[in-house]
């Protein structure tokens, strides 16, 4: 039945959509716009007003119609909305202040800002506010045991909630409210770290290849492809499981070895990325002209090459932080990541997954652990959105 009414409502759109191309045409007579708009156009334009009004009538019924009990039935969706309508408005804000407030230059930027790459900027800025005073935003240790286990989220006694957890607490009474804080202090520092330190591989070899090119490039770019051959979650789970083994109850030896591990793996995208850049930037006739004036390796690294190949690393930086960012939250929730008693994300997720089975009479209980998943796509989102603006705003990339 569900397959039918979907289908059905699939060919209402469409009929919709071709009356209003129909109507379009007629009452603009024939103008470009609607004479030269194709029939899956319309489609999405008619299946668009649908959602939403789809939208908007499950919200008014879950809020204002519904009793409790079927009310509670939608909580996640109404939850959604809420920060749908939250997150647009503080972008929109964000954006309004910043074409408002701070320097000429800054203020160009906002101007020229979509509210997508707002929205993504804002989300960055307060993950890495959180982050840096997590031990004072925080209301409890990450590592603190509190009278109550298995508290519900939500605060509302009636639920098992308790007003001093908004968020709930685990099967041991850690509050998880302080643990997803702490997380993003955990996760997202040591992704940045490991980021860095790939860029840092990566770039400076892949500036060498370009540079020296011969022998050395040779070298390098095979061994770059032996390792990207592999697929690199499999690829550093099997490192991680061998430094485990080294690291024995040695747990920051562990994290330090997950870090090395997998800054050595996303170097190699980035040592692609660096090389690629460089062949094109040193056959200039400025760094011919550097040469003649016999300015060292350095010099053209650094002076030469480096300035002008900004724009396509910063972008495929924000790219690598979101894969590393991802791997790291990967292996913390098979076990080989980020130890407790540290909080982490992806561990969350884990230990937290039994609350799924409350989900068809206790939508809130089950918000567990997608709170912790939720953090990670919002931000994974985030970057995504100023990675593509930043693309669009570098010269050459735009396509």
């Amino acid at each position: 039945m569900t397959v039918l009414t979907l289908v059905a409502a699939l060919v209402a759109c469409l009929g919709l959509g071709w009356l209003f191309r129909l109507i379009g045409q007629k009452a603009t007579r024939n103008r470009p716009y609607f004479r030269d708009m194709s029939l899956g156009v319309a489609f999405g334009f008619a299946l668009g007003v649908a959602i939403l009004v789809w939208i908007i009538w499950t919200y008014i019924y879950a809020r204002f119609i519904a009793e409790d009990q079927a009310a509670n039935k939608y909580f996640f969706f109404v939850v959604a909305v809420h920060g749908f309508l939250i997150f647009a408005a503080s972008a929109w804000l964000f954006r309004a202040l910043g074409r408002m407030v701070g320097t000429a230059s800054t203020r160009k930027l906002f101007r020229s800002m979509p509210l997508t790459a707002a929205f993504g900027v804002l989300v960055i800025l307060i993950y890495a506010i959180v982050s840096i005073f997590a031990g004072v935003i925080a209301p409890y240790g990450q590592e603190e045991i509190l009278a109550n286990a298995n508290v519900v989220p939500g605060g509302n006694p009636a639920m098992g909630g308790d007003p001093a957890y908004p968020l709930g607490t685990d099967q041991i009474g850690r509050d998880i409210l302080s643990r997803l804080i702490y997380g993003a202090q955990n996760t997202v520092g040591i992704a940045f770290a490991t980021t860095c330190l790939a860029f840092f591989i990566g770039g400076t070899l892949g500036f060498l290849a370009a540079t020296l090119q011969g022998w050395l490039d040779q070298v390098l770019s095979r061994g770059v492809d032996v390792l990207m051959a592999i697929p690199s979650l499999i690829f550093a789970l099997l490192l991680m499981t061998i430094a485990s083994a080294w690291a024995g109850s040695e747990k920051g030896l562990l994290t330090f070895y997950m870090v090395l591990i997998i800054a050595v793996i996303d170097s190699t995208r980035v040592y692609r990325l660096a090389r690629a850049v460089g062949l094109n930037i040193v056959v200039m006739d400025y760094i011919e002209a550097a040469k003649l004036r016999g300015e060292g390796l350095g010099y053209l690294i650094f002076k030469e090459i480096l300035p002008n190949a900004t724009a396509p690393l910063l972008a495929e930086f924000g790219l690598r932080f979101c894969f590393v960012f991802l791997t790291i939250a990967s292996l913390s929730f098979l076990g080989v990541g980020i130890q407790p008693p540290l909080a982490d994300w992806g561990t969350m997720v884990r230990d937290l997954a039994q609350f799924i089975n409350f989900a068809a009479f206790a939508p809130q209980v089950a918000s567990a652990p997608l709170l912790a998943a939720g953090a990670i796509a919002l931000l994974t989102v985030a970057v995504n959105f100023v990675v593509d603006w930043m693309l669009h705003r570098s010269s050459g990339l735009k396509e």
